[in-house]
């Protein structure tokens, strides 16, 4: 083989001007399938570059599948293969809109895209410089921490931690009581997994988060929802419901509510720990949006001594989606039992995001963290509703510190329509009904106040919604 010319690959490292090179040869057919490539030594020496650049170079080229490596006899160009035409994974407007349009869509979307219906902060919100100071202190961690699966409970360090974290939240945890996970929907999954069979019936919210509805849903059991007031559930209704089905579990979020924002009455709280006693149901209280919240909410899991209620936190929407580390907080059986059927589905931890948390909350510096966002969200909220009003919607309820505004459209608007054509356009919207049990938000459309700046927006809402 002649030597290749380094400039043809301008900006790339010396191993990538060799990869490069070798697989367009091996693509191109220059290099014919079986066709043995030079030794190590023959091509180093040809093109005067050492033998290290060719050994990664090759390796990588091995591992592309453009290359095979016969032991004691070398490396050989792989046979062509042909090109799977893999199903399209952009954003779709025209299929059904549930649950899991607003899943897979919220995860599509192309980068110039914009997202006022997504449940994350935007990147720029998100501390990255400390994540990277973080990461880089953890390579004096010993070695085992970073390599091995770890406790079957999680990292005790954090655990520790999570114990003074819901302390503050008034809900009485010891390490033993917390279990980690590798994410809020994962502790989800473990309580229904622990709580449910198929066929029982589980009360939500209506509306409620549409995850809630996509693992129930995989879980196959009958979804029952009980009507939203700005207080919390209807409790006449709720009373009703659970007299005549007696459900097994209720899931909520009691904080910050997800779709609305809104947070229970100290006096809707209690009246649900009285039902849970009275109908002898369960409850899992998914507090994940808990570290925006400003004030002294009522949470369900601080009435109850962690006695009926399994209480589930998460720092994807702090944090970063990216780092995977969720937690669950229960009477000690219940862990025990979910710890089993952690082993049995997932095995290990996620020990690395477990460590990285456990040095921001020890350091402070995810408290700085999230009194910076929750000042952002602050400062947005009012212009933020003030130009969705001009648009035509109007607020439900009193949102508080929630990042999301649950918006009323006027008569006559099918908000599911609404948002498969704002998708067409490039505009994600989380519709009402993907949130509603009884699909009776219709006209309502939840939006993520950070995410929701773009003057693109507001011009197509005004001319998507009737007034």
């Amino acid at each position: 083989m002649k030597p290749f010319e380094l400039s043809a690959f301008p900006g790339q490292t010396l191993v990538e001007k060799v990869v490069s090179h070798l697989a367009k040869a091996v693509e191109s057919g220059q290099l014919a399938p079986g066709a043995k490539l030079p030794s190590i030594r023959d091509f180093a020496g040809t093109n005067g570059i050492s033998k290290s650049t060719v050994v990664e170079a090759y390796d990588r080229l091995v591992a592309r599948g453009l290359v095979t490596a016969r032991s004691k006899s070398g490396f050989y160009a792989a046979a062509r293969r042909p090109v799977l035409e893999i199903a399209k994974s952009e954003a779709s407007a025209d299929r059904p809109v549930d649950e899991f349009w607003m899943l897979r869509n919220s995860l599509n979307l192309p980068a110039d895209a914009l997202r006022p219906g997504c449940g994350w902060l935007p990147s720029a919100y998100l501390d990255e410089s400390q994540i990277r100071r973080v990461l880089g202190a953890l390579k004096s961690d010993r070695a085992e921490s970073l390599t091995e699966y770890g406790h079957p409970a999680g990292c005790r360090e954090l655990r520790v931690q999570l114990q003074r974290h819901l302390a503050e939240r008034e809900i009485e945890a010891g390490a033993d009581r917390i279990l980690l996970t590798d994410s809020g929907s994962q502790g989800l999954d473990l309580g229904i997994r622990l709580l449910v069979q198929p066929g029982d019936a589980v009360v939500v919210d209506d509306p409620c988060y549409f995850n809630f509805r996509a693992s129930l849903k995989a879980h196959r059991v009958d979804v029952l929802g009980v009507p939203l007031t700005p207080a919390g559930p209807d409790m006449e209704a709720f009373e009703k419901i659970v007299a005549r089905h007696r459900p097994r579990l209720y899931i909520t979020n009691s904080v910050l509510q997800n779709p609305t924002g809104i947070s229970f009455s100290p006096s809707v709280v209690h009246q649900i720990l009285v039902l849970t006693e009275k109908y002898d149901f369960s409850v899992i209280e998914d507090d994940t949006f808990a570290d925006f919240d400003e004030g002294k909410a009522t949470r369900l899991a601080s009435l109850d001594p962690l006695g009926r209620v399994i209480y589930v936190g998460s720092f994807s929407k702090t944090l970063s989606g990216a780092i995977r580390c969720g937690f669950v907080a229960a009477k000690p059986e219940w862990i025990e039992a979910m710890t089993d059927l952690k082993l049995a589905t997932t095995y290990g931890n996620n020990e690395l995001s477990a460590r990285l948390i456990y040095r921001l909350l020890a350091d402070g510096s995810y408290r700085k963290h999230m009194e910076s966002i929750r000042q952002r969200l602050r400062r947005l909220r009012e212009p933020v509703k003030a130009r969705l009003e001009a648009c035509g919607l109007a607020p439900w309820g009193l949102p508080g510190a929630s990042p999301f505004l649950w918006m009323e459209a006027p008569e006559g608007n099918d908000t599911s329509a609404i948002a498969q054509a704002a998708l067409r356009e490039g505009i994600l919207l989380a519709p009402g009904n993907v949130f509603s049990v009884s699909n009776t938000a219709g006209r309502f459309l939840r939006f993520n106040t950070a995410h929701t700046q773009d003057p693109r927006l507001f011009e197509f809402l005004r001319s998507a919604i009737r007034g």
